[in-house]
């Protein structure tokens, strides 16, 4: 199993670390103008593409190495070690990127203005927008120590590759045919 969790995993990884820096000019104008909405939409849709490789990472575990049947479990386990190598892949990428880049060092103070002026748009009250603005403020802050931007570099990608993980168990799972 070791070597498809590493395969599909360093795939995974590989393409979604590419996308993201491919996208960036799409979402990133030539003033350096972030458009943060596309850039999450275009983000998940990296992510998605990339953890697919789960689905051909657990069905080539399964046809090459099992025979052809695989229970919900073991196909839920082994979709989660994928999606583990390719998070850890780009947690690896964000960080080196971060630390290399002006532009993505300045992303969260981007993108703490964008949420706070998506929220003065919004019906919420003065009082609503001081005390948000104020956890976005400490955040930004939190965000600087090397653990926390990792844990929520890892908390971005994460939960993508565990849904498509249990999609994955879900339709690839097979009791051996008699």
């Amino acid at each position: 199993m070791t070597k498809f969790v590493l395969t599909f995993g360093a795939i995974a990884g590989i393409i979604v670390c590419v996308l993201m820096m491919a996208t960036r000019p799409i979402w990133i104008g030539e003033n350096g103008e972030m458009d943060m909405q596309l850039g999450e939409v275009l983000g998940y849709i990296s992510m998605i593409v990339a953890l697919s490789m789960i689905f051909f990472g657990v069905r080539s575990f399964r046809d090459n190495h099992l025979g052809g049947a695989i229970s919900f479990g073991k196909a839920f386990q082994t979709g989660l070690l994928i999606t583990l190598v390719a998070s850890a892949i780009y947690v690896v990428g964000w960080m080196f990127y971060y630390n290399a880049s002006e532009e993505a060092r300045q992303f969260p103070e981007q993108y703490m203005d964008y949420l706070i002026a998506e929220l003065k748009k919004s019906d919420a009250s003065q009082t609503e927008i001081a005390q948000k603005t104020e956890e976005l403020i400490q955040f930004n802050e939190l965000y600087k120590k090397p653990l926390v931007r990792v844990g929520m570099t890892l908390m971005e990608i994460f939960p993508v590759g565990f849904v498509i993980s249990l999609l994955s168990a879900f339709l690839l799972k097979n009791a051996k045919q008699e």
